[in-house]
């Protein structure tokens, strides 16, 4: 079905009573499904690095597995990630909003799809950290232009929902790069195939086979061709230096009500991306530490010695990474789902500290006490449902904050620029794991991590300090 020569509906009545899914008509559906598919994809390419990270710098850097080293290039490898995404997703959002969410979109997805497969090509740290950094351009682009055309398409009722469950499908593409590292792992205990986080990178390339059937059918918001239009005729009518302009980062700081929700949004994501990204997301790598002597042993015992115990370990480590993944991730899904149902009820300033407040005791208690393979059963789910409540609120709150015509240039900007403060993270917990805490090795070989990954979570403090100036936007209107 085609639908650029369809006239979209208008939104229902206020009165209409029917459950927000019964609001959407068919076009409605395919915008829905066309951006939840994008950012799903996206989602998967990021979780493939973090899957693949820590046996990627192993081989490119030529370390031993417990060389704390890699902890270190693993951290600068993220942190190189992030700024890339910061940037592409501050380049990409003003394009949102000048040239269209549509043509954005395909731009990003081709973007991020195309360096996650060269990044399986990588010889050394530095080219697979530049791979890194231009992955990072277009996955940072996706999420704003996504949002925005999702948020300005859905009737106002549906569209807190539309967004919450935008977010939550997520995590599965983010289970489904766990299910490809539990897959690959096998893979390379059996000896099928020699580096396994080579062949996830090759598989991240898929994603651009959604641009084939993307763009002759989806058709820019109509509010951002009412914001278009106006603009152009104030420039016709000689008022293009006093009109609003598209796009544009100033003006998101010279309107007060616009520049207290930028800085707000930019703290907000700052808290979340941090703890997400320099804490939970390295919960793969905790796994790592305190299972490689668990199945060192297991090596021995088995008579392995060399290259085969090498990679019965390594594809072990992998698979339980898979594992951990998965499980981190299914807890996330119901954790974004959870946020676009309880902020109905509470309004998203108070779902946004309760979530603040779940995330930093789920991860602290996570990375103190993880110990054993029953811990990763259920410490794990927690986890990734506390931490996701965050970008659950994010996808919903950040269109809210600004009007259409900075609408993706704002979200962007709260989300990217937090995280491009947030690029730190990362390069934190690695310089904590091996500088600061490091003499603890010789105690126990993961001390050093846990003790990092708890201090870090003081940052989920900032989102808490940020929320009382922050505006409560549920049940009104998007902004114009």
């Amino acid at each position: 079905m085609h639908f650029d020569d369809s006239p979209i509906p208008s939104a229902p009545a206020d009165g209409d009573s029917r459950p927000w899914y019964k609001l959407l008509n068919r076009y409605h559906w395919f915008v829905f499904i066309v951006a939840a598919l994008g950012w799903l994809f996206d989602t998967m390419d990021q979780q493939l690095f973090n899957l693949a990270r820590k046996p990627a710098i192993t081989e490119l850097i030529h370390a031993e597995p417990g060389d704390l080293s890699i902890d270190k290039y693993a951290g600068y490898a993220t942190s190189i990630f992030i700024i890339g995404w910061a940037i592409g997703g501050l380049v990409f959002g003003i394009l949102g909003d000048r040239i269209g969410r549509a043509k954005t979109m395909l731009l990003t997805i081709l973007l991020y799809s195309a360096f996650t497969g060269l990044s399986a090509l990588a010889t050394g740290f530095y080219d697979f950290a530049f791979y890194r950094f231009l992955t990072g351009l277009g996955v940072g682009g996706e999420f704003a232009v996504g949002v925005s055309l999702v948020a300005e398409v859905m009737p106002d009722r549906a569209r807190p929902f539309a967004l919450g469950w935008l977010q939550a499908l997520s995590a599965v593409g983010n289970m489904m790069a766990a299910l490809l590292s539990i897959l690959m792992g096998e893979l390379e205990k059996a000896g099928t195939i020699g580096s396994s986080w080579r062949a996830m990178f090759v598989v991240g390339v898929l994603p651009a086979l959604l641009s084939l059937f993307i763009f002759k059918r989806l058709k820019e918001p109509d509010r951002w061709k009412a914001a278009v239009a106006q603009r152009l005729a104030e420039e016709k009518a000689g008022v293009q230096r006093t009109g609003p302009k598209l796009g544009s980062i100033a003006e998101l700081f010279v309107d007060p009500r616009w520049r207290r929700n930028t800085i707000v949004g930019m703290l907000l994501a700052f808290s979340g991306v941090v703890g997400l990204w320099g804490i939970g997301f390295f919960s793969f790598d905790l796994i790592r530490t305190v299972f490689l002597a668990h199945f060192t042993a297991l090596a021995a015992e088995k008579g392995l010695t060399g290259v085969a115990a090498s990679k019965y370990i390594s594809g072990e480590l992998t698979t339980w990474s898979g594992y951990t993944s998965l499980l981190f991730n299914f807890g996330a899904f119901f954790g974004i789902y959870a946020f676009s149902r309880v902020t109905q009820i509470i309004g998203r300033k108070p779902a946004f500290a309760i979530s603040f407040l779940l995330s930093m005791t789920a991860t602290a208690l996570t990375f103190w006490f993880l110990d054993s393979f029953t811990d990763v059963l259920w410490m794990v789910p927690i986890m990734g449902f506390c931490q996701l409540t965050l970008f659950g609120g994010y996808a919903i709150y950040f269109p809210e904050l600004f009007p259409t015509r900075l609408r993706s240039t704002g979200t962007s900007f709260c989300y990217n620029v937090g995280r491009l403060v947030a690029a730190a993270g990362p390069s934190a917990l690695g310089l904590l794991t091996s500088e600061v805490y490091g003499k603890y090795k010789a105690v126990d070989a993961a001390l050093p991590f846990r003790y990092a990954g708890v201090t870090m979570c003081l940052v989920f403090v900032i989102g808490l300090v940020a929320l009382p100036f922050a505006p409560e936007t549920k049940g009104k209107p998007l902004p114009e």
